[in-house]
């Protein structure tokens, strides 16, 4: 029984640090947030580390310690990606792309180091349309202009489950010691 607790409690663990899946769709010339959220709120900046990849190995950008680096970046990314730093103490590692092309399009992996998080985001690119294009773009900055503000279903969700799981071991750790107890007791009077 003891076995079965501390496994719930090995899987609520891992069930908190569940890589979370985004489909963002932009079109071609226009700019794109791709957002990267932590479940962690208790951040100190030099302990910050974020590292941004697009189709596994590119490089797109990083955060070192809490700021901006571009060493590593690959040139077709150089001046056309944007980081939020006022929103890093918050949790909030989201980058904007500008420019976009055909070339952008694919997997981007978001993983935050510390706390073993890792977003991943498809990003699709349309066709432009001069009525597409322009509807797209504001939508993009009223995107760009709230980030912080509100926070992504996936975060949401691995919120909520992650505190079901927290509940339900509880109750299964309760319940075990519950039993224990009461076995314990019953082998007193049983030998008294």
């Amino acid at each position: 029984m003891i076995i079965g607790c501390c496994f719930i409690c090995v899987y609520a663990v891992l069930i908190n640090k569940v890589s979370l899946q985004e489909t963002v769709e932009a079109v071609i010339s226009s700019s794109v947030v791709l957002s990267c959220s932590s479940t962690e709120h208790d951040h100190k900046l030099q302990d910050i580390n974020v590292s941004w990849r697009h189709n596994g190995s590119k490089n797109v950008y990083d955060i070192v310690k809490g700021q901006d680096s571009v060493v590593l970046q690959d040139q077709r990314y150089k001046k056309r990606t944007k980081t939020f730093p006022d929103e890093y103490l918050r949790g909030n590692f989201s980058i904007k792309l500008h420019n976009l092309t055909h070339d952008d399009a694919g997997k981007y992996i978001c993983l935050i180091t510390h706390s073993s998080e890792q977003r991943t985001v498809h990003l699709h690119i349309n066709e432009s349309t001069a009525e597409g294009n322009k509807s797209h773009d504001q939508g993009e900055e009223t995107e760009a202009d709230n980030v912080g503000t509100s926070l992504p279903l996936g975060t949401i969700v691995a919120a909520v489950v992650s505190l079901v799981v927290v509940g339900v071991v509880v109750a299964v750790i309760v319940y075990c010691l519950f039993q224990r107890k009461r076995t314990q007791a019953f082998s007193c009077v049983k030998t008294e």
